[in-house]
């Protein structure tokens, strides 16, 4: 038995993701600067690579005990050769795309960071066009062009905060995009196969295995961080973790890798439309044309094809 996919309820997934991630990207503010929470409270600044480790590791202790008690669930095991591409997604895709993420934002700015990151559909677009040995079609290729250019103008990237040239931080965003377009194609791969759960569940094994050998528990500990710190790493775990990737990889399972990557890219709008209504900054009219050229690029590349292409990647059959 086939898994059978719905176009519109894989959207919905990858804009619930989008927009959790762009809510994410403002709470982020919180944990960087001590701002931005309720009622004026402060928050001491948390450490960018402790957040990144926290809020992987702490979905994860949310996520295995739900997954052990679910009664009539499919076992957890899967076989050691899927192991290592979950293994391998997680510290390759999830865990390296946070990674230069913020390396390229420290060394550029967020601006720069986002439309590197965001080039991941042209990835996306020409590994399946070399994988299928066959040329992308005009639609596709606009889309994934219109994608990225309408993130560039979404982030501001024609105004003062414009890009920033650094040949380190160039490449560190280079390499999130490459990333970021590794989990979409192989996470497409493994998603045929598997329950969504279970994927997330090892993916996030992998990735949180990864983080302690980078940074040690004793490292997190020294650092001292109070009850306030710890609940806000809870619940940014499940903001920017566990809910949006949850969605995500519910929408891999109905989109093939290239438009669900192009829709993704609603991320960068949510967190301007976020920031206008949150917090009260201007919308500039470049970002609003860039906000439809995105939306354009989404309606663009969900359109039929008039000869179907031999399907980027084959759906197997599902577990």
């Amino acid at each position: 038995m086939t898994a059978v996919r719905h176009p519109l309820r894989g959207y919905l997934y990858i804009a619930s993701s989008a927009l959790l991630w762009g809510l994410s990207a403002t709470l982020g503010r919180a944990a960087f600067t001590g701002r931005l929470l309720p009622r004026g409270a402060a928050l001491s600044a948390i450490d960018p690579l402790i957040l990144s480790q926290s809020r992987v590791t702490l979905s994860l202790l949310l996520l295995l005990p739900v997954l052990l008690l679910r009664r009539g669930g499919p076992s957890l095991a899967v076989p050691g050769r899927d192991l290592v591409r979950f293994f391998l997604l997680g510290v390759l895709g999830v865990a390296a795309s946070n990674y230069f993420y913020y390396v390229a934002i420290q060394r550029t700015n967020v601006a720069t960071a986002i439309i590197l990151q965001y080039t991941a559909p042209v990835w996306v677009l020409l590994y399946t066009a070399v994988r299928t040995a066959q040329r992308p079609s005009w639609r596709r290729s606009a889309a994934a062009g219109l994608a990225v250019v309408g993130c560039a103008l979404a982030v501001g990237l024609l105004g003062s905060g414009g890009f920033r040239m650094d040949p380190l931080g160039m490449t560190a965003g280079l390499l999130a995009a490459f990333s970021f377009a590794f989990y979409n194609v192989g996470g497409h791969s493994v998603l045929a196969r598997y329950d969504r759960w279970k994927v997330l569940l090892w993916v996030l094994v992998g990735t949180a295995a990864f983080w302690m050998l980078v940074n040690p528990p004793w490292k997190i500990v020294a650092a001292h961080y109070g009850r306030e710190q710890w609940l806000f790493m809870a619940f940014f775990s499940v903001v920017s973790v566990l809910l949006p990737f949850s969605c995500y990889f519910a929408g891999l399972q109905h989109l093939e890798p290239t438009r669900a990557v192009v829709a993704s890219c609603l991320e960068p709008v949510f967190s301007i439309l976020i920031a206008a209504l949150a917090l009260g900054e201007l919308l500039r009219p470049m970002q609003s044309l860039g906000i439809v050229l995105v939306l354009v690029a989404i309606v663009l590349i969900q359109m039929p094809e008039r000869a179907p292409l031999s399907d980027e990647l084959i759906v197997e059959p599902m577990e």
